[in-house]
């Protein structure tokens, strides 16, 4: 048997993975992706040092943040239907 509190507790968790999913899936579809810099030593000879910065690109389809918003909101009404 469930009791009142915890299906108040199990709206409220639901609701909020709900959002996140939700929110972090219209940031996805928005911005695609982004860069990672990293610096690399390339020589190093007594007090001289030669660093270079290399870009490490990190792209996902858009239609993963739309998969990830629309799962959010069936998150969200499924929740709201009990």
């Amino acid at each position: 048997m469930i009791t009142l509190e915890k299906f108040k507790l199990k709206y409220i968790i639901m609701r909020t993975l709900g959002i996140v999913l939700l929110v972090v899936g219209l940031v996805m579809t928005v911005f695609t992706g982004f860069n990672v810099i990293t610096k690399k030593k390339v020589v190093d000879v007594g007090p001289l040092e030669i660093n270079k910065e290399e870009k490490t690109p990190i792209y996902w389809s858009p239609i993963t943040g739309g998969v990830l918003a629309v799962a959010g909101l069936v998150i969200i009404l499924v929740g709201k239907k009990k």
